[in-house]
């Protein structure tokens, strides 16, 4: 639905209001997610994983995307310690955008890996099926992965900023 302007200033105006900690927490998440994607798929190049089929042009801004996405949303789980100090950093009251976020990354995975080095896609399509049928749906598969990481973050940052903890 549509929203009015106010609303979505108040999303931004959310992150704008982050601590230190959770600009930390954003960007080892960012840093993490980009390792965890980009080291065995051979995005970011590694003595351990190798892949036959040459990397595309758009898989690294699409593990950059996602690997910010996927820090910012992180971040949006971090709290600032109680006063009472009960030592709790981590806020999990709505799993759902997590389940969103999870799947974006597991897309990412998927979209930006080599179409003939997945097991799964090799088993269930053989090497002819992954490079004629798979290969040529990765790109949309980056851009669903980024869309629901999209998602995610904004329901993440929406219930913040209309219900802050």
């Amino acid at each position: 639905p549509w929203r009015p302007a106010r609303y979505r200033v108040a999303v931004l105006a959310t992150v704008r209001t982050w601590t230190t900690r959770q600009w930390s927490v954003a960007a080892l998440g960012a840093l993490g997610t980009a390792l965890l994607i980009g080291i065995p798929t051979d995005v970011i190049p590694n003595p351990v994983f190798g892949r036959p089929v040459d990397v595309t042009w758009w898989s690294y801004p699409a593990l950059v995307v996602t690997a910010v996405l996927g820090g910012l949303l992180l971040a949006t789980y971090v709290r600032e310690p109680a006063p009472s100090g009960d030592g709790s950093l981590l806020a999990l009251d709505d799993d759902r955008p997590t389940r969103l976020g999870g799947l974006g990354g597991a897309l990412t995975f998927f979209a930006v890996g080599c179409p003939v080095c997945n097991k799964v896609v090799l088993l269930a399509l053989g090497t002819t099926g992954a490079r004629t049928w798979f290969e040529p749906i990765q790109p949309l598969l980056a851009i669903a992965s980024i869309a629901l990481l999209l998602i995610a973050l904004r329901a993440r940052l929406r219930s913040t900023a209309s219900c802050p903890v």
